[in-house]
C-alpha cells in the first residue's frame, strides 16, 4: 500500500517552515514530504518523511509522486513572487501558471485513485487586485472577493487565473468526456495580505517595505522606503497566515460558501508602520524616496479586505492586531534575531 501523506511543495520558505512545524506537532496527521527546488533545510528535516528536490515543472517527477505516495492534502506554496515576477513575466507564467496546472493534474489523478477528493489548499494574494486610481481606492473601503479583479502585474494575473483553474479542475473538469469524473479535487484558495515576519530576510516583494523598514532599523541601518508615507495596504503576520491555511484545510467542506477567501489582520499606512519601528528603535533612520513603479502597484491594491466570508464559514479570527503583531510578536523577535 502506498503511504498516505502531506505533500509541500515550495517548503523552503517561512509559510512553508511554518506548516512544517505546525503539521508535524498535530495529532493523527499524515507524515509530510516536501517538495522544493533549494531542498530543505537540515533544521526542518526531522519533522519530514521525504525531502524530495525538485521542480514542479518536472512532469516525470510528479508522475513518481502519484505512483509511490497516496497524498491526501497538497499545499502549493511554490511560486515566483511579484518583484521577480515582473523583470521575468514569462517564467512567471510558467512557474506560476504551468506549475500549478501541474499539480492540480497531479491531485486530479491522486483522487482518482483514492477514491475520493485531494485537498489543495493554495495561497493566493493581494495582487488579484486592481484598483484604477486612489478615489476609487479611498471610496471602496473593505474589498470583496469579487471586485475590482484587474490586477497589474503577472503575479496577480498568475494567481487569478489560478484561482479559477482550482474551480475548474474542483467543479468542471472534463465536463464534456464521455465518462463522468466522480472524484475532482477539493480546492480551497486563502488571499493573503502582505505578510510580515522578522524570522527570514524580505526577498524584494511589493509590499516587502514593512519588514525592509523593521529589519533596517534592528541592525541600525538606514532605509530609505519606496513608497509614500500614506500607502495604505493590509496586512497579516506570519503566524496568523500560517493558521489560515492550516484551519481552512480542515473545515468540512460543507461549511465553505465559497472556494476563494479573504483574510486579513490591520490595515496601516507607511507612516503608521514607521512610527510603531521608530517607538522601539528610536534611533533608526527612515526616509521615503517613492519607487514610481512600485509605488503606482501598492496605490492599486486595496487598503483594506473585507474578510466576512472566512470569518462566517470557518471562524477565521487573526490573533495578531497591529499593536500585538509589533510588541508581541516582531519586536520582541527581531531584537533576539540582531542581538
Amino acid at each position: 500500500m502506498r503511504q498516505k501523506v502531506i505533500l509541500i511543495t515550495g517548503a523552503n520558505g517561512e509559510v512553508g517552515h511554518g506548516l512544517i512545524q505546525q503539521l508535524s506537532e498535530m495529532r493523527n496527521m499524515p507524515p509530510v514530504i516536501v517538495l522544493d527546488i533549494r531542498g530543505l533545510d537540515e533544521s526542518m528535516r526531522p519533522r519530514v518523511y521525504e525531502t524530495i528536490v525538485g521542480d514542479i515543472l518536472d512532469g516525470a517527477l510528479l508522475d513518481k509522486l502519484i505512483n509511490e505516495y497516496e497524498i491526501e492534502t497538497i499545499y502549493h506554496l511554490a511560486a515566483l513572487l511579484s518583484t521577480h515576477s515582473e523583470f521575468n513575466p514569462e517564467t512567471a507564467h510558467k512557474v506560476n501558471v504551468q506549475g500549478t496546472v501541474n499539480l492540480l493534474h497531479m491531485a486530479t489523478e491522486q483522487s482518482r485513485l483514492r477514491g475520493e477528493p485531494v485537498k489543495f489548499v493554495f495561497p493566493s494574494s493581494i495582487a488579484v487586485y486592481g484598483l484604477p486610481d486612489l478615489p476609487t481606492k479611498a471610496e471602496a473601503g473593505a474589498v470583496n472577493e469579487e471586485q475590482y479583479l484587474n490586477p497589474t502585474t503577472m503575479y496577480g494575473c498568475n494567481k487569478l487565473y489560478c484561482e479559477h483553474l482550482g474551480r475548474y479542475y474542483a467543479f468542471h473538469y472534463r465536463q464534456l468526456a464521455v465518462t463522468d469524473e466522480p472524484y475532482r479535487i477539493d480546492f480551497r484558495a486563502v488571499r493573503f495580505p502582505g505578510l510580515i515576519s522578522v524570522l527570514t530576510l524580505p526577498t524584494g516583494g511589493t509590499s516587502d517595505y514593512a519588514p525592509e523598514m523593521l529589519h533596517a532599523a534592528a541592525q541600525g541601518k538606514p532605509y530609505a522606503c519606496f513608497v509614500r508615507e500614506d500607502s495604505r495596504i493590509p496586512f497579516m503576520a506570519m503566524p496568523d497566515a500560517i493558521t489560515a491555511l492550516l484551519t481552512l484545510a480542515q473545515t468540512p467542506a460543507e461549511r465553505l460558501s465559497r472556494r476563494v477567501y479573504n483574510v486579513t489582520s490591520f490595515s496601516p499606512t507607511a507612516g503608521e508602520i514607521c512610527d510603531l519601528t521608530l517607538a522601539a528603535f528610536p534611533q533608526a533612520r527612515i526616509s521615503y524616496e517613492p519607487h514610481l513603479k512600485r509605488q503606482a502597484i501598492v496605490d492599486s491594491w486595496p487598503g483594506d479586505l473585507d474578510d466576512s466570508a472566512a470569518r462566517q464559514d470557518w471562524g477565521w479570527q487573526p490573533k495578531y492586531d497591529l499593536r500585538a503583531a509589533f510588541e508581541e510578536y516582531l519586536i520582541p523577535t527581531i531584537v533576539q534575531r540582531y542581538r
